[in-house]
């Protein structure tokens, strides 16, 4: 009983993450940030990997400042890294942990890039493009590979500017 309690509990934070989700895809960055910040707060430094993973990449997606955006995304990749196959499937349609890293990688890379740090992105590329072997052959995986594709041709030319893999406006599975 007390398992089901928990599960039921962890559902409750993964759809208001995934409401907050709506919110900032409806366009109020501003809003989702402070809800987002808030739900950080109460999940914790210390709190459920797959809380922190999923809130902290989408908390990347609401940011302005790529130096912010960076910081989140560092933050989902860290609490990833924790996240063991058995939690994750607790959540109905999630990924292996495997499957995660390419879409980590590749959000690294690309805040890299922006920043003008271009060798590090260049090293999450690989890292994403490694991994992207644990990627199903789905619209998920497809568009993940895609995504590492489109961002190592624009390494590849030395294009300038904004390196947003997902392209306009950024989108993540």
């Amino acid at each position: 009983m007390a398992e089901q309690q928990e599960q039921a509990s962890a559902d409750a934070v993964m759809s208001r993450i995934g409401q907050v989700v709506m919110l900032q895809h409806a366009g109020d960055r501003e809003e989702a940030r402070h809800r987002y910040l808030r739900l950080w707060a109460e999940i914790g430094e210390d709190g459920d990997p797959l809380h922190r993973c999923t809130l902290a990449h989408y908390m990347a997606d609401a940011q302005d400042d790529p130096a912010d955006e960076l910081a989140w995304d560092l933050r989902a990749l860290a609490a990833a890294e924790e996240l063991t196959d058995e939690r994750l499937a607790e959540h109905e349609g999630a990924l292996a942990v495997r499957a995660l890293y390419p879409s980590l990688h590749l959000n690294l890379a690309a805040d890299y890039v922006k920043l003008g740090r271009r060798e590090a992105g260049r090293a999450h590329l690989r890292r994403a493009r490694g991994a992207a072997d644990a990627l199903g052959d789905d619209g998920y995986g497809n568009g993940v590979r895609a995504a590492i594709g489109r961002l190592e041709l624009r390494l590849a030319d030395g294009e300038p500017g904004e390196a947003d893999p997902w392209g306009p406006p950024r989108q993540r599975p």
